[in-house]
Parts: C-alpha cells; structure tokens; sequence
C-alpha cells in the first residue's frame, strides 16, 4: 500500500510542476510581448532622438 501512495504522491507532484512550468511559460510570453509592445511605441525625446521607454 505504501509503494502504491509513493507512486501516486509523484504522480501529482509530477503533474503539479508541470502545470506550474506551462504556467510561467505563458507569463514569459506575456511578458515578451508587453516588453515588445513597449519597445515599440517608446516616444522620441526633443533632440529627436529616440528615448528610453524605461526608467532605469
């Protein structure tokens, strides 16, 4: 019995790290594409050059 809840004790660790792994892809690529967005429409500054989008 105890073999037997070992198993499905790592089933579900298992499948709970791979769900947090598909999580944190999808906010890696919401990230990338907010970071794309911002890199995008950046504003230029008033020597008409390009600034950052950024503040550090």
């Amino acid at each position: 019995m105890v073999p037997l809840l070992l198993v499905l004790l790592l089933a579900i660790v298992l499948f709970g790290f791979g769900f947090a792994v598909k999580i944190l892809w999808w906010i890696a690529l919401a990230v990338l594409v907010l970071w794309l967005i911002g890199f995008l429409a950046r504003g230029t500054k008033t020597g008409g050059g390009r600034g950052r989008w950024y503040r550090w």
